[in-house]
């Protein structure tokens, strides 16, 4: 066991006959594990001059007891050569391999093998998940698939596609969709939130009728709570539904300040006169720009 501080170097110059990948597991099961991904030697051992990496803890134990049944000229499995080795690829790379297809018209290989080769376990892959082996891309579904493929590559390396294959699933575009299910998918959320909204206040802008002043009241209200606007806008647009919003109010005030009887200036509400001119010169303004 390596207890001892080693540099990366040294370590590299000393690896065994597997490199870095586990000699127990290649000759218990005969799987490819790669302990190259870690740097911890909590696994290693030091064996006739050469360090070996183990992938557990029980592995290293295994080799610790015997560690001549791992090692040639008892080790019952030679490592591949570094072409028959599995290596991932990652998405710069496998664009790279471009025009090269990946095998399976790019469903995942362990999904459908693990899956006893049934139409049901036909899964496409993920682009992220891609692996190159015997000069053939093969593209998994997620990670664990992955790892479970660079393991044991002979197991999912010759399959035969099914006959009849899943439909092509093709991205169905917001803008192709009918109206109603265009503001289903698109502005649904943000539209009933505006229209709760203005049945809460009730807008009734002056000298315009209620059914264009709920609109207005609505548009300022995406505007000003859209996602996917910057910020300058979002506030740009609440000012202007906060200032539309008081208009509306005027109405009310007016409508409960003022009386029949003809009331003198100083006797009147201090904001009265200020509200009502501000009321009437509504009469010809842009709602909007205005």
């Amino acid at each position: 066991n390596i207890h001892l501080c080693i540099s990366p170097e040294e370590l590299i110059s000393r690896l065994g006959e597997f490199g870095q990948f586990c000699p127990v597991s290649l000759a218990e099961s005969y799987e490819l594990v790669d302990c190259s991904l870690t740097d911890s030697l909590e696994f290693a051992a030091e064996f006739r001059g050469h360090y070996y990496k183990m992938s557990s803890q029980e592995n290293f134990n295994k080799f610790l007891e015997n560690p001549e049944l791992y090692v040639p000229p008892l080790a019952p499995h030679p490592l591949p050569s570094a072409s028959m080795i599995p290596r991932r690829l990652t998405p710069s790379e496998l664009k790279r391999r471009f025009p090269k297809c990946a095998e399976l018209q790019g469903y995942c290989p362990v999904t459908y093998q693990d899956g006893r080769q049934r139409y049901e376990a036909l899964v496409p892959g993920n682009i992220n998940y891609a692996l190159e082996y015997r000069d053939r891309i093969y593209i998994c579904e997620s990670r664990e698939k992955l790892e479970k493929f660079l393991r044991s590559p002979l197991q999912y390396c010759n399959q035969k596609l099914p006959y009849k294959l899943p439909p092509l699933k093709e991205p169905t575009y917001l803008t192709s969709l009918p109206l109603p299910g265009y503001l289903e998918q698109g502005i649904a959320t943000s539209l009933i939130k505006a229209m709760n909204a203005a049945g809460c206040l009730k807008p009734k802008f002056p000298f315009l009728s209620v059914e264009r002043s709920a609109l207005l009241y609505i548009a300022f209200h995406l505007k000003a709570f859209n996602p996917k606007g910057s910020e300058y806008t979002r506030k740009k647009y609440k000012k202007k539904m906060e200032q539309f919003t008081e208009r509306c109010e005027l109405i009310t005030y007016l409508g409960a300040t003022m009386t029949r009887k003809y009331k003198e200036p100083q006797f009147r509400a201090i904001d009265f006169d200020h509200k009502l001119q501000t009321f009437l010169s509504l009469r010809n303004i842009d709602p909007v720009s205005g």
